[in-house]
């Protein structure tokens, strides 16, 4: 099998392509929606089920696909996405969007109504994302998603959004965690980029700040990801729990290195309306963590996380954890001009394009072993979708030449 040039344009987005014509058409529902759960070969394993995290993922992802690459049925994936969200997920009555539905023959059921931040972060997304791709009624969506989200889960004492509410938004779960609150920020990047609204790229610059550097400090200077209701940290949450993909034990190095790009983006954006220096130090000092502590020298690839004793605590290998710590570097490369970064860039694309990149049946298998083997032939459960393998090859087009 030969080696592409990872660093060339049209490789990006042939590989974009290709994941998406894994997905596209076969995942859309003429009832609504999309189906969610592929097996290695395309085969949907589940129809009804649907999650609002792969709702709102694949929104983003046509948008993208759209918004780049101009075809029409990418559009028309993003119109039926969008109206799913707004007939489906959400509740007229109580303007949350339900977690996860069962839907059949048009007609969908909540299993889970809960009202989670981390979801609505993805709401959020998905509609400053159809609005950059042109979908005008987008905006309203936009600023009625955000409200909510503000409305419900912003505490302006700590400076950062809670994590989990009832149905009915009576009972606030004294949770905290802050990958709601890291994808919070990617969404208010995405809403400042559709809009312009210095309001938005106000609070990705509060978030960021409060979680990599406020909160960063009382755990060594890296980001733990759960707290008490008063954001003091929780070091034993989910300790002997690998069943919980949204919140997990242990220093993330995939969460260190997403960070580290949104970091960049951030400084990026804020560059024309004021200085902020501490944002390249922190995308530098949380992506050198995260390859010190996550690479596998042995076995290639980046682990899952380590304890706060710096020892590796899940050893598994996910995709997402490569797709953003590739993007990372190259993020960290055009920005300092540090070959180190690129080489990084292009050893991890190797590695992905050796044991993650399916070259038969197309998209990124999901989780890996230690030394490279598959669980199952579960390619694509809830969440999945390949968002973050697109975005990353989207967000390295954006720093090539």
């Amino acid at each position: 099998m030969s080696t592409p040039d990872f660093r060339s344009r049209t490789f990006l987005v042939d590989h974009v392509r290709q994941t998406l014509a894994f997905y596209h058409p076969r995942c859309i529902d003429p009832d609504g929606g999309f189906f969610h759960f592929f097996r290695d070969d395309g085969t949907v394993y589940d129809t009804r089920t649907r999650h609002l995290v792969s709702s709102t993922r694949f929104v983003v992802n046509f948008a993208m696909a759209w918004h780049h690459l101009g075809e029409r049925r990418w559009r028309d994936a993003l119109e039926h996405g969008v109206a799913f969200l707004r007939a489906a997920h959400r509740d007229p009555r109580t303007g949350g969007y339900a977690w996860v539905l069962s839907w059949e023959h048009g007609t969908g059921t909540p299993i889970d109504a809960t009202n989670h931040c981390y979801g609505l972060a993805f709401v959020v997304l998905a509609y400053a994302h159809a609005l950059m791709a042109g979908m005008a009624e987008a905006r309203a969506h936009l600023e009625e998603a955000i409200a909510l989200l503000d409305g419900r889960f912003w505490e302006p004492a700590a400076g950062l959004y809670a994590d989990e509410a009832s149905p009915d938004w009576s009972v606030l779960d004294p949770y905290r965690g802050q990958n709601a609150n890291m994808h919070a920020c990617e969404a208010m990047l995405a809403a400042w980029q559709a809009t312009r609204d210095a309001r938005f790229l106000d609070r990705a610059e509060t978030l960021a700040r409060n979680i990599t550097v406020r909160q960063a400090a009382l755990t060594g200077d890296l980001v733990w990801e759960h707290y008490h209701a008063d954001w003091s940290v929780d070091w034993d949450y989910n300790r002997h729990d690998r069943s919980n993909i949204f919140r997990p034990w242990g220093y993330q190095p995939g969460h260190l290195a997403e960070w580290a790009k949104l970091l960049l983006i951030l400084e990026r954006d804020l560059e024309r309306h004021r200085p902020a220096a501490w944002l390249l130090s922190r995308a530098v000092a949380l992506f050198d963590a995260a390859v010190t502590r996550g690479w596998d020298a042995e076995h290639g690839g980046m682990v899952y996380g380590f304890g706060p004793d710096g020892a590796v605590c899940d050893d598994d290998k996910y995709f997402w954890v490569q797709a953003e710590t590739l993007a990372a570097a190259a993020l960290l490369g055009a920005r300092t001009g540090d070959p180190a970064y690129w080489t990084r860039y292009d050893r991890l694309w190797a590695y992905c394009w050796e044991h993650f990149v399916d070259h038969r049946h197309g998209a990124w298998y999901r989780i890996l072993t230690r030394d490279n083997r598959k669980y199952s032939d579960e390619k694509s459960p809830a969440g999945k979708v390949d968002y973050h393998t697109i975005g990353a090859c989207w967000e390295v087009l954006n720093v090539l030449p």
